[in-house]
């Protein structure tokens, strides 16, 4: 395939599994734009550009010649709301600009489910109120906002909301809780555990990003959300990895107002990597609607949550030995630091 294509953030947990999907798929002549450093395998058969999408130099350096743009960059939730702000939606604001003015042919945007906040119900449809919480869901919803401005000045530009997704590279929040499988420990839940949460393997985001790629414009230009359609509830399908670490423990259910009170304190003190998103949502039902992209674009993901989930362990398990004992940080591909969590570990 002869197609130009430029990946923002390919550097990042879904960057190189989309950049794996895309040589698979036949696609040769890739730019990775990331702040960043490219460290996988792949190096030499990409063209790395070490940069940041806030900077027109930058973007417009890259940005020349390109076919299509997958826009995956972004500053999480962990980030300063600053960072988030001037990232999430300027960064975003300048490289539609950029692709407008070099004529890309296509700019997949992806964004979040976080856009809808904790809802009152369920599933989530694409016209629902976008409500946001905190900076980084707020963030995601202007980002929206100024594709679908590009979008009114004629540019093809799909965007993809997808739910929390796993799969091999990431680690992340995730990491934490594969930490406590592999030594043998229970997993708390913050509430009951039965409460439906979806998530994503990420093949099938990358499968869903390509059909985005590829359709007829008209079909593709649209929004989608995208999550996987077998889950059951958050305890059972967390069980299922703790079945896999084979030690026979159990995810644990507590109450969940004084585990969130407790979790706000330890993050107001900078104590816990856990941050609102995840400990206000994680006691709640959260799940989308996918009919729209399984009629649109004829979608229809492989991976059920408990594969999803199983699958990421394996990988972390196989390739604990890179990046154990190593410095955490705040994004998908490294694990986050547990804090005062790992003192609370010892009672599981």
């Amino acid at each position: 395939m002869d197609k130009k294509v430029l990946v923002t953030g390919g550097s990042g947990f879904l960057g190189i599994n989309l950049i794996r999907y895309l040589r698979h798929q036949g696609v040769k002549d890739i730019t990775v734009l990331d702040l960043v450093d490219f460290n996988y395998p792949e190096k030499g058969e990409i063209n790395f550009v070490q940069g940041d999408i806030r900077k027109i130099d930058d973007v417009r350096k890259v940005m020349k010649g390109m076919d299509w743009v997958i826009h995956t960059a972004a500053a999480l939730p962990l980030y300063t709301k600053e960072e988030i702000f001037s990232t999430d939606i300027e960064g975003t604001r300048l490289l539609l600009q950029e692709a407008q003015h070099e004529m890309v042919e296509r700019f997949v945007h992806i964004s979040s489910t976080a856009v809808y906040g904790i809802p009152d119900h369920h599933p989530l449809v694409e016209d629902d109120q976008l409500i946001g919480v905190g900076p980084y869901g707020h963030a995601k919803i202007e980002a929206e906002k100024v594709c679908l401005e590009y979008r009114e000045k004629g540019m093809c530009v799909p965007i993809i909301r997808p739910k929390s997704f796993v799969g091999p590279e990431r680690l992340g929040v995730f990491a934490l809780f594969y930490d406590w499988a592999k030594d043998g420990k229970n997993f708390p839940m913050i509430g009951s555990g039965k409460n439906r949460y979806q998530l994503l393997d990420v093949e099938d985001l990358c499968e869903a990003i390509y059909l985005c790629l590829i359709k007829d414009e008209d079909v593709v230009n649209d929004i989608f959300n995208i999550g996987a359609t077998e889950f059951t509830t958050m305890g059972e399908d967390y069980q299922a990895v703790l079945d896999r670490a084979g030690f026979g423990k159990k995810v644990i259910g507590t109450w969940a107002a004084p585990m969130i009170w407790a979790l706000r304190i330890l993050e107001f003190f900078k104590l816990s990597p856990l941050y609102k998103w995840v400990y206000e949502t994680a006691c709640e039902d959260s799940f989308v609607s996918t009919e729209k992209i399984q009629e649109k674009l004829k979608f229809f993901p492989k991976f059920s949550n408990k594969q999803a989930l199983v699958r990421n362990y394996e990988w972390y398990l196989d390739n604990l030995h890179t990046f154990e004992g190593k410095k955490s940080g705040v994004s998908h591909r490294v694990p986050w630091g547990q804090g005062i969590l790992k003192f609370f570990k010892l009672f599981f």
